[in-house]
């Protein structure tokens, strides 16, 4: 469920520069930025247009998929205002007027709830706009509302399941019944998926933009931590939060990674970007020969250390993957393992370091609200509530990492935090992802996607996910528990990470982008809802809105 509360607005009629005869009018279900630039500027619809076709989408299926908890009753005066910049030549750029929803948890100066699913920061308001959502608002984006998560961002219970929250209910992923969305951009990857809006932003400490967006069979491009600002963003871990684009295409993901990424003043870890001044044009990455010459790694060992009968049709779409990129020129080299693999996966020192700075970085951010109606100041505050207030649905969902964290006792200013924070350096970098790239001289290496995650997320490496096929017709179905979502059935989208070092996102692209021109992946993919509701032919904007409940 969904709201909205929307004021009544006759929106500018345009003079056509075509007649609609000569107009197409894109599939909102696979729409890129050129498709939708190209109506724009022709004249064939307008930004009001397509705010309303995305919010006639979002009222056919989010009832079932639950992807977005709230539309903003201001998106139709923002598109009126776009609309008429167009019409008198102004435009912002390649984003100019294209409607964009955002996960729950990053902050905006209006209406909107930022509140990471939680009652417990119901109303609570931040001082401003997040950086990325000005960014956003400089581009000439519409912020169309904000999407579903798994509660605090997948760092609240131990027995919970992905894409629920108590202030959105459970997002279901749009490819099989009851299909696990994964977390906890979950809302954001079935949104994107489903065609309703252009894009979509979610925020990632370990596979949260990748995961969801593999689920769903999007691109996700998790950055550099400190590419994309976390100002004014609900916290887990400084050390490991990024804000990134969830979108169809690649270079769709890169147009909005652009709008978003540069230093701020507000977040010091974005002040170690490379780019002082111009954020690079990602999108010029995007080229068809990007594989020519790659030297792509395959850590051979990690693949080894999670084998199992269930992987087979996982890894049957990697290693086929892996022919694609050799026939499009990259060079392969083999076992260029993560040395610290092994001893990784067997280590609770990651999700120490993440309890500890979830401590301190949450109670930051409580302090600079403009509002905190439920006057909860920590973690002990917020686990307080939690417990007391009946609709956050504890203890059939637990606070089982919380009450881990307090009973550790450490946050990230504590004497024992730093030995720890370096074991987690030494995982994802000599001993990881870091290491593999160095000692090899390749440009990336790549894994089934939720197999590669994790270990670049300890060091704040950049990941892209895209397609790379669905699991096949015969698969064994398997549900997640205890909650008993789909994770793995016929149909259900497979994705191949391509992992870097630090601020090597336009090499990532290079690849991602050669490898699904190529394959073309999400072409072949099915759903099994899909939202109806498109442009309407030759109406070039002219809608009266009335007041809606949902």
């Amino acid at each position: 469920m969904f709201r909205v509360a929307v004021v009544g607005l006759v929106a500018a009629v345009f003079c056509s520069i075509r007649t609609a005869a000569e107009c197409t009018y894109p599939d909102l279900l696979t729409a890129t930025a050129r498709e939708l630039q190209h109506g724009l500027d022709a004249g064939c619809f307008t930004s009001v247009d397509l705010v309303d076709a995305y919010i006639r989408r979002t009222a056919e299926v989010n009832s079932t998929v639950r992807a977005v908890v709230e539309l903003n009753s201001e998106v139709w005066e923002i598109a009126k205002e776009l609309d008429e910049e167009r019409r008198k030549g102004i435009i912002r750029g390649p984003l100019h007027g294209l409607p964009i929803l955002i996960k729950e948890n990053i902050g905006t100066d209006d209406e909107l709830q930022t509140n990471a699913g939680s009652y417990a920061l119901m109303d609570a308001k931040p001082i401003s706009d997040s950086t990325i959502a000005a960014r956003l608002r400089k581009a000439g984006m519409i912020i169309l509302g904000k999407t579903n998560l798994s509660q605090w961002a997948n760092f609240r219970s131990t027995n919970s399941s992905n894409g629920w929250s108590a202030w959105g209910g459970q997002v279901i992923a749009a490819h099989v019944p009851n299909q696990d969305p994964s977390g906890s951009s979950s809302g954001s990857g079935v949104a994107s998926d489903l065609g309703l809006a252009y894009a979509s932003l979610g925020t990632e400490t370990s596979g949260s933009i990748t995961s969801p967006s593999e689920k769903s069979g999007l691109v996700g491009i998790k950055p550099t931590v400190g590419l994309t600002s976390r100002y004014l963003v609900i916290p887990v871990s400084e050390r490991q939060d990024t804000v990134g684009p969830m979108a169809r295409t690649v270079k769709d993901a890169a147009l909005v990674l652009s709008a978003i990424a540069g230093q701020d003043q507000h977040d010091n870890y974005t002040l170690a970007s490379p780019y002082k001044q111009h954020v690079p044009d990602y999108a010029q990455y995007c080229k068809e020969g990007g594989l020519k010459g790659k030297r792509i790694g395959i850590p051979r060992n990690v693949l080894a250390l999670n084998n199992g009968p269930a992987m087979a049709p996982y890894y049957a779409a990697f290693e086929a993957s892996i022919k694609v990129l050799k026939k499009l020129g990259a060079v392969i080299v083999e076992d260029t393992n993560f040395t610290a693999y092994a001893n990784f996966q067997n280590s609770s020192v990651s999700e120490t370091v993440l309890e500890a700075d979830f401590i301190s970085d949450l109670a930051n951010y409580l302090s600079e609200l403009k509002t905190n109606p439920q006057d909860v100041h920590s973690l002990a505050d917020v686990r307080s509530f939690t417990h007391r207030f009946p609709r956050e649905k504890w203890p059939a969902r637990n606070t089982g990492t919380w009450d881990h964290a307090l009973k550790v006792g450490i946050n990230n200013t504590s004497p024992a935090f730093w030995p720890l924070y370096e074991q987690n350096l030494h995982f994802g970098g000599e001993g990881g992802v870091f290491g593999a790239i160095e000692r090899a001289n390749l440009d990336a290496v790549i894994l089934p996607t939720n197999l590669g995650y994790p270990v670049s997320a300890v060091v704040g490496g950049p990941v892209v996910t895209v397609p790379m096929g669905a699991y096949p017709a015969g698969t064994h179905v398997q549900l997640s528990p205890p909650w008993n979502l789909t994770s793995v059935a016929p149909g259900v989208p497979m994705g191949l990470a391509f992992m870097g070092l630090k601020w090597s996102e336009p090499t990532l692209i290079e690849m991602a982008y050669a490898f699904e021109q190529k394959t073309q992946v999400r072409e072949t993919l099915h759903h099994y809802i899909v939202p109806k509701a498109q442009l309407e032919h030759g109406d070039g904007g002219a809608h009266k809105h009335e007041k809606h409940k949902h």
